[in-house]
Formats: structure tokens, C-alpha cells, sequence
């Protein structure tokens, strides 16, 4: 009975070292995921930061450490390529490396999952990378796969459209990925980002070789801060090493933390003082220009008011201009009826006392003319009286030039002509 028990309390102290070596295992790949997403989003603010004074290609520090990062995390907890060759061979793409009856012989790179779940992309650059004759090796073609999103502004939408593809991501990583945790959000939302910077990349350069992995430089983004925790613990220690010690010590060794407090936080407050005034005179920049561009679109507000009415204007006046012109058209119409009546009357008139009696007649037949002419011409509007109507100068003009015998005939040229005149 004690043996079992001993040994009950021997597994029980087994199974709570490896059940303390497994929640300290999570933790910590919860720390490296949190650190990996932190600084993927202080290089892509140090991107965009940098992208303001230059352009951004190969030879850029902060470019190569933004690459490294994101390969880093593509490439986290990524299965082996044995586990899901099966499934590869059966949609009929084609693995990277030579099989062998070992396997294959080069290793399985985040590429190999970004050509399988980025096909859905609409107009993607896969085909395009996969023809590239440079490029031979996984790696390579995975980070040539980085440049041409950046260049074509699409990264985000790959990531997006990869993730969304969970089958596909359980496939191809393990338990505690990045890209299967919700990490994986904010990689989506923090490189939505990078759109915004024309970058330029040589596909052809040193940074495409895939025999050298990609390495982090994380000293641009450590800085120290000492917190309240660390400086209670830094005096909690001085004191037990002072208690240790000879009576004689006293408190003035709790000193320098205090200091370094007090010094901390005044260096914390000129950079708070100098953030506020930077903000400030951002602050005043942006309104004096929002304050002329208002100007500017008063004034605009302004001409575009002016030319609509000038447009309406001259719209009122054409109108009324096409109006009169049709009024006078059809007063010509009228009086050039009036007179060819005129002239047939006048016709039949002397026709009729030809035949009755040719030799004395003919003289009283054409004053009769004559006088019925003239009354027909009274009878008629004249044309001047139309000229008042008129608004135009032009129309003015036409009309005074109808008076002449070019446009109207005469009657005494008519009663004069070798046919009405007696022999």
C-alpha cells in the first residue's frame, strides 16, 4: 500500500512538472507570437516614416527588415513538407525539390503555401513568379513573391484572401501558427498600410537568394524603460542586501533608483512637452491649409455660380432672338403673299380691258392699276414698322435692305414692262 502510494504521489509530481513544462511552452510561444506581430508593426511604421524623405528598393535597411520579419512570420510553426505531399500530389501541383525515398530534399518554404492559397486573387502574380527563370528555389521565389506584391500594392489582399482560407492554413502549419491565431488579424489589418508607398525592387538582386535565411534586426525597435515593477523589486533587493549586511547601512542605498525615477520621468515629460509641441504646430499647419483650401473652393463656388448664370443668359437671349426671327420670317411670308395677289389682280385687270377696248382702255386700265397698287400698298404693314421689333442689329440691316427693287418688285416696273405696254 505504500509503495502504490508513493508511487500515486510520484506520478502526480510527474504529471504536474510536465503539465508546468507545457503552460510554460505556450507561454512562451505566446510571447514570440506577440513579439514577432509588435515588430512586424514597427516596421511598417518605420517604412512609412522613411517612405516620406525617399524611395524605398533593395538597398533600404528598413525594407530588408520588414521582409525578414514577414518571412518570419509566414514561415512560423510551418509543417513539414512529408505531411501533406499526399494531399499536394493530389490537386496536381507541383512540389519544390527532387523525391527521393527519403523525401524531398530541399525544405519546405512559406511559398509553398502562398501559391496555394493566393490562386483566388484576381489577376495574381503566381504564374508569373513561377516562370521566372533567376528564380529557382522555394525561398527564393517567396521572397520575389514579397516584391511584386509590395510593387502591384496587393500585399494585404494576399494575406487576406490566404487566411481566409482556413482549410488550406490548417494544412500547411501546426497548432499555435500566427497565421491560425488571432495575431493573424492584425497582420492584415497592419499591412493594409504599405499601399500607400511606391516601392521599386530589382528581381535580380542578392536579396532573392534563397541559401541564406532571413535574419531580424531588432535594435532599432528595443529601448529601455524601467517600470514601476522592476524599481520596487531593485529596492526590495537593496534593502535585503542591506539587512545582510553590517547594521551600519542605512537607506541612502535605496538613493539611486529614486533618482533614476525622478529622472526618468523628467526625461519622459520634455519628450511628452516636445510630442505636444510637434502636434501643435502640425495642428496649426493643417488648418491654415484647410482654411485656404475653404477659400479656394468659396472662389470656385463663386465662378461656377457666375459662368451658370452667364450660361442662362445668353441661352434667354438666343431664345428671344429665335423668336422675333420667326415672327419676321412669317410677316415677310405674309407680305410677299399680299403682293403677288396684288400683281395678279392687276394682271387680270388689264387683260380684261385690253380685250373690251385695245385702243382707249388701255390708258384707264392702267391708272386703275396703278391706283388699286398703290391701295394694296397701303393696305400693307410696312416694312420699317417690322425694324422696331427687332433687338439685333443684324436683323435691323437685313430688313432696311428689303426696300430696295432687288428683293420687292415694283408695280410701275410691272405695268411698264413690253408686254402690258400698248403698241
Amino acid at each position: 500500500m505504500a509503495s502504490r502510494s508513493l508511487g500515486g504521489l510520484g506520478g502526480n509530481r510527474g504529471g504536474g512538472g510536465g503539465g508546468g513544462r507545457k503552460s510554460l511552452s505556450a507561454r512562451n510561444a505566446a510571447v514570440e507570437r506577440r513579439n514577432l506581430i509588435t515588430v512586424c508593426r514597427f516596421s511598417v511604421k518605420t517604412l512609412i516614416d522613411r517612405s516620406c524623405f525617399e524611395t524605398i528598393d533593395d538597398s533600404s535597411p528598413e525594407f530588408n527588415n520588414f521582409a525578414a520579419i514577414l518571412e518570419q512570420i509566414l514561415s512560423h510553426r510551418l509543417k513539414e513538407i512529408s505531411q501533406s505531399c499526399r494531399w499536394l500530389a493530389h490537386l496536381q501541383i507541383p512540389l519544390q525539390g527532387q523525391v527521393t525515398w527519403f523525401g524531398y530534399e530541399s525544405p519546405r518554404s512559406f511559398w509553398d503555401y502562398i501559391r496555394v492559397a493566393c490562386r483566388k486573387v484576381s489577376q495574381n502574380c503566381i504564374c508569373s513568379i513561377e516562370n521566372m527563370e533567376n528564380v529557382s528555389s522555394s525561398r527564393a521565389k517567396g521572397r520575389a513573391w514579397i516584391r511584386v506584391a509590395l510593387m502591384e500594392k496587393h500585399l494585404s489582399e494576399y494575406i487576406s484572401t490566404a487566411l481566409r482560407d482556413f482549410k488550406t492554413t490548417r494544412r500547411f502549419y501546426e497548432d499555435g501558427a500566427i497565421v491560425l491565431g488571432e495575431e493573424a488579424n492584425m497582420l492584415a489589418g497592419m499591412l493594409l498600410g504599405l499601399n500607400a508607398i511606391d516601392f521599386s525592387f530589382c528581381l535580380k538582386g542578392e536579396g532573392l537568394d534563397g541559401n541564406f535565411p532571413a535574419v531580424i534586426d531588432y535594435t532599432p525597435y528595443l529601448k529601455f524603460t524601467q517600470s514601476s515593477d522592476s524599481i520596487s523589486s531593485d529596492e526590495e533587493e537593496l534593502r535585503t542586501l542591506g539587512s545582510s549586511g553590517s547594521e551600519s547601512s542605512t537607506p541612502e542605498n535605496v538613493g539611486p533608483p529614486f533618482i533614476m525615477d525622478e529622472n526618468s520621468w523628467f526625461n519622459k515629460c520634455k519628450r511628452v512637452k516636445q510630442k505636444y509641441q510637434l502636434t501643435l504646430e502640425q495642428k496649426g499647419y493643417l488648418e491654415e491649409l484647410l482654411r485656404l483650401r475653404e477659400n479656394q473652393l468659396s472662389e470656385s463656388v463663386a465662378q461656377n455660380k457666375i459662368l451658370l448664370q452667364r450660361i442662362e443668359d445668353s441661352d434667354l437671349a438666343h431664345k428671344l432672338e429665335k423668336e422675333q426671327l420667326e415672327y419676321i420670317i412669317v410677316e415677310l411670308q405674309d407680305q410677299l403673299k399680299s403682293c403677288q395677289s396684288l400683281d395678279q389682280l392687276s394682271a387680270e385687270v388689264s387683260l380684261s380691258q385690253t380685250s373690251l377696248d385695245p385702243g382707249q382702255s388701255q390708258g384707264d386700265g392702267k391708272q386703275d392699276t396703278l391706283n388699286l397698287i398703290s391701295e394694296g400698298k397701303e393696305d400693307t404693314p410696312s416694312l420699317l414698322g417690322l425694324c422696331g421689333s427687332l433687338t439685333s442689329v443684324a436683323s435691323y440691316k437685313s430688313l432696311t435692305s428689303l426696300k430696295s427693287n432687288d428683293y420687292l418688285a415694283s408695280p410701275t416696273t410691272e405695268m411698264t414692262s413690253p408686254g402690258l405696254t400698248p403698241s
